[in-house]
């Protein structure tokens, strides 16, 4: 395919040093996060910091490909730091043991992007209000089980380029008749187009009034797993983990609960979750992990490189139907 190789050829040299040029946080080195890392890694960024507190177990190393087995009872970011630097000795990857709800607003301020995974909701809302303040660029992602999701809020003007096929103006000679004088699209020929894209808070997308008659007329055509999602960070956030495989009739219990709770709080019906959703979400499964963490690492490096039309604003993964999909909630 022949490209108007002056437009690209600086665009997707300004996309590579902008990419190469960007400090990243991210938190949570679990099944997610190494994905995540490797993904960063590999893309080339200038700069990673993996950012997590916690202690590796067995159950932290079932999805997590950069802890050795012989790793249990390390801190996490540390245990990883190794295998992920060798992906590419040319990133400048470093680990922070700290507790991520320990860390000062101005912490935030030296990243070009923060991908929080693991997190509460009440720190991922403090967290994209911090960045959003400077213009820092936010994601946040899960893995539950056989689902999963990513969010991306890349602020109140999110610039970008985009390749398009090249529109050819049609011939002005007479003889040539009416058709011929029609634009054509060149299939052959590409040329990139500017464009600009807006973006919703967190606290925004998270709080749908769905009393409203658009957001009730849209809610047949609304993915069950966002309502999931708000069942799953409540339980987070109520029990301070997620829920586990060794206390399973226990917290299956309580997902039910949060699920009335949470439904009705919104002013819906609990039969918009049905009560099986409680055997898919137990720990993580590395191809859940490896799906979601390729999307939202993609993602990630589309917003950095400011290539490509990004995902707005939330990406669903459902590992029981083997497909994905994108959704905007929040503040057009």
């Amino acid at each position: 395919m022949l490209v108007n190789e002056e437009i690209f050829g600086s665009r997707r040299a300004g996309g590579r040093l902008k990419l190469r040029g960007s400090r990243v946080l991210l938190v949570g080195l679990r099944g997610l996060g190494a994905e995540v890392a490797k993904n960063l890694i590999l893309a080339g960024v200038k700069g990673l910091t993996l950012l997590d507190h916690e202690q590796v177990t067995e159950e932290s190393r079932r999805a997590q490909f950069l802890i050795p087995v012989d790793a249990d009872g390390q801190n996490q970011a540390q245990a990883s730091l190794e295998r992920a630097q060798l992906l590419n000795p040319m990133v400048e990857v470093k680990a922070d043991t700290d507790a991520v709800e320990s860390k000062p607003d101005d912490f935030f301020f030296q990243f070009d992007a923060v991908c929080l995974t693991r997190c509460s909701k009440d720190l991922m809302v403090r967290v994209d209000q911090l960045c959003a303040s400077r213009n820092i660029k936010v994601f946040c992602g899960d893995v539950y089980g056989y689902h999963g999701y990513m969010f991306s809020d890349l602020g109140q003007e999110h610039h970008y380029v985009e390749e398009k096929p090249k529109v050819v103006k049609g011939s002005n000679e007479a003889n040539d008749g009416p058709e011929a004088k029609k634009p054509k699209v060149d299939p052959n020929e590409t040329t990139m187009v500017k464009k600009t894209i807006s973006f919703s808070s967190l606290k925004e997308a998270l709080e749908v009034d769905w009393t409203n008659e658009k957001a009730k007329s849209s809610l047949k055509r609304t993915p069950t797993d966002y309502f999931l999602l708000q069942v799953l960070l409540k339980f987070r956030t109520d029990k301070g983990r997620d829920p586990q495989p060794d206390s399973f009739a226990e917290d299956s219990q309580l997902l039910l609960q949060i699920r009335d709770d949470v439904l009705e709080t919104m002013g819906l019906s609990s039969e918009l979750l049905p009560n099986t959703f409680v055997s898919y979400c137990f720990s993580e499964m590395a191809p859940v992990c490896a799906v979601v963490g390729g999307v939202l690492g993609q993602e990630i490096v589309k917003a950095l490189s400011q290539r490509d039309a990004p995902h707005r604003n939330f990406f669903f993964f459902d590992g029981l139907k083997g497909s994905g999909v994108v959704d905007y909630f929040g503040s057009k």
